[in-house]
């Protein structure tokens, strides 16, 4: 990093040209600390991911994923290797030229969430429901195995 030397009388006072080499030095330290592509970028501002709550009773696991704007039809929910798997789209509004925006703050653009599921569950018991823009799936845990006793027979 370069050296800052005061100049002129009056202490605090910098070379322009030291302080553009800071700033380039900090954006530099910043690149290499998060090591961020263009792509990666881009991905930050154009997807989005609906928050998620999980919980779970001693029958089944309960997912209930925000997803307000989407609609129903472009939502798709996939159980694979025991993993949840909810894809998604939220498509935008076309603009047109009457309105003029001052803000657009709301997120667009696909989506796609996994959960590893905690135990074996009964994927063909599973209920979806989707209201107000809240996906809400029931997921049946599978009945485990009851112990077998068996006997010996001392000969």
């Amino acid at each position: 990093m370069t050296n800052l030397v005061p100049f002129g009388k009056k202490a605090g006072l910098w070379k322009p040209r030291d302080l553009m080499n800071i700033r380039e030095e900090i954006d530099r330290v910043f690149e290499d600390f998060f090591d961020w592509s263009k792509e990666a970028r881009s991905l930050m501002h154009t997807d989005w991911n609906p928050s998620v709550d999980v919980s779970e009773t001693n029958e089944s696991i309960i997912v209930n994923a925000e997803m307000p704007g989407v609609d129903q039809k472009d939502v798709k929910i996939t159980i694979r290797d025991n993993a949840l798997i909810i894809k998604g789209e939220k498509k935008k509004e076309e603009e047109t030229k009457d309105k003029n925006y001052h803000r657009v703050e709301r997120s667009y653009g696909c989506f796609e969430r996994t959960f590893t599921l905690p135990n074996k569950v009964q994927t063909d018991k599973i209920k979806a429901t989707y209201k107000n823009g809240v996906l809400n799936l029931v997921i049946p845990k599978a009945e485990e195995e009851k112990a077998k006793e068996i006997s010996i027979n001392i000969e």
